[in-house]
């Protein structure tokens, strides 16, 4: 039975009611059939229904249409009227790190006041600080403050997560996130996938003996990771002043080894061959991708991994946005995701994501939006229940205000223009 905090509500429908939604002034995201990701032109296409209706039951999508075609026959236990709203599959954000302790308060101004992020790294903030706070803060602890985060970005809307490790950088610290993982998505309506992130940075003990860490990841943290199933994927930062090509390579195959899928840190601050090396792995995502060369770009084409943007990093931190227009120009999908994190993204609001996607990286409403649910289901491997208004898919919804457009949500960035959130059928407060 899943249990959730005092201070989040939550009205679970009867797993067996049926509930009808009516007067739905646009119904978006509409796929008859199940569609994994949409590339290159098709993210431009965006499928709806203009007063329409939906109809949910045993968590699930059971039926769709326009009003005019509503069958008499429902008899629907619960009948919701939305007159003037829009309805849309809720967000998944398939880039997380929000299981960490404490704030990096102090490095926001320092890097207002010049310092880069590479520098903050090189005096052992960034991920080192995290690092050493988590491993001093309780289990329990961690977990009260990840609960919080996660409640909120339920109520912004966010049906599906992936949340990363990597704040540990010890057998004891990874594992203690990636339980606290573990528990949140067995206390919480929301699909939860872990990515085991234990190659995120080289701690100052193995400053000289980069080997020694990597052995440990390898022959101490995936095998008892991998014997308590405690992660669907693997991930490494590769990058600059952090782990090479070589050393991404062999922790991934590692990985692959013990059935954990890659998706890789690539491109945030330096092209140096990450996004070839996730492709030859067959990575399910590469992530970041701030700096793109055209080998970049080719190499991507007709692979099956997707590209995945975070803007909301890029505006925190003021370093480059990703080159979505060339990546789709070029005929590549894209996800959007948040990059939910202590130190370059303290920020879980996929709305805002979907803004800045728009304002910044010149995406259409209708690719940033196919972005932050197909593509964005895709990247965390559930775009077959997640991410679309298909019958049968979950029962994942945003409901919004009384708004003019779909067009509002990207163009009103401050607001916040979501009426009611629906998770597995459970509308949460």
């Amino acid at each position: 039975m899943r249990i959730f905090g005092i201070f989040f509500l939550i009205k679970i429908l009867s797993r067996q009611m049926k509930t009808l939604i009516i007067n739905i002034k646009e119904l978006l995201q509409v796929r008859e059939n199940c569609v994994l990701k949409v590339s290159g032109a098709e993210m431009a296409v965006l499928p709806t229904i203009k007063n329409a209706y939906l109809v949910i039951q045993n968590g699930l999508i059971s039926d769709f249409g326009s009003m005019e075609d509503l069958p008499e026959e429902l008899n629907p236990e619960k009948c919701i009227d939305v007159d003037g709203k829009i309805i849309l599959p809720a967000w998944c954000d398939s880039h997380t790190h929000i299981v960490y302790a404490g704030n990096r308060e102090q490095e926001f101004v320092d890097r207002i006041n010049g310092m880069t992020y590479e520098e903050i790294a090189n005096r052992g903030g960034g991920i080192l600080n995290s690092a050493t706070k988590l491993n001093e803060t309780s289990e329990e602890e961690i977990y009260n403050q990840s609960k919080v985060r996660l409640e909120e970005i339920m109520r912004l809307g966010t049906g599906a997560v992936e949340i990363k490790s990597g704040y540990g950088l010890t057998v004891e610290g990874e594992l203690k996130i990636l339980r606290i993982i573990k528990r949140l998505s067995n206390e919480y309506p929301i699909t939860i996938k872990t990515t085991f992130l234990g190659a995120h940075a080289i701690p100052k003990e193995f400053a000289a003996n980069r080997k020694a860490y990597i052995d440990l990841i390898i022959d101490e943290m995936l095998p008892e990771i991998a014997k308590n199933n405690l992660a669907d994927f693997i991930d490494v930062f590769c990058e600059t002043g952090y782990f090479t090509v070589a050393e991404t390579e062999q922790i991934i195959e590692a990985g692959i080894k013990f059935g954990l899928k890659p998706k890789i840190h690539v491109n945030q601050f330096n092209s140096i061959g990450g996004i070839q090396a996730a492709v030859k792995h067959n990575a399910l995502s590469v992530d970041h991708l701030e700096i793109m060369k055209p080998e970049d770009i080719e190499v991507l084409k007709n692979s099956e991994t997707m590209p995945v943007a975070l803007p909301s990093c890029s505006y925190f931190l003021g370093i480059p946005y990703t080159p979505a227009r060339e990546m789709i120009t070029k005929g590549l999908p894209i996800a959007l995701a948040t990059d939910f994190n202590p130190g370059s993204t303290p920020s879980g609001n996929m709305n805002f994501v979907v803004s800045t996607a728009c304002i910044k990286m010149k995406m259409t409403p209708e690719e940033a939006i196919n972005a932050a649910t197909i593509n964005g289901a895709y990247a965390m491997g559930i775009s077959e229940t997640h991410g679309s208004i298909t019958i049968g898919k979950k029962a994942n919804l945003i409901i919004t205000k009384t708004i003019s457009s779909y067009y509002q949500l990207p163009y009103a960035f401050g607001s916040n223009l979501i009426e009611s959130v629906i998770i597995e059928g459970n509308f949460i407060a």
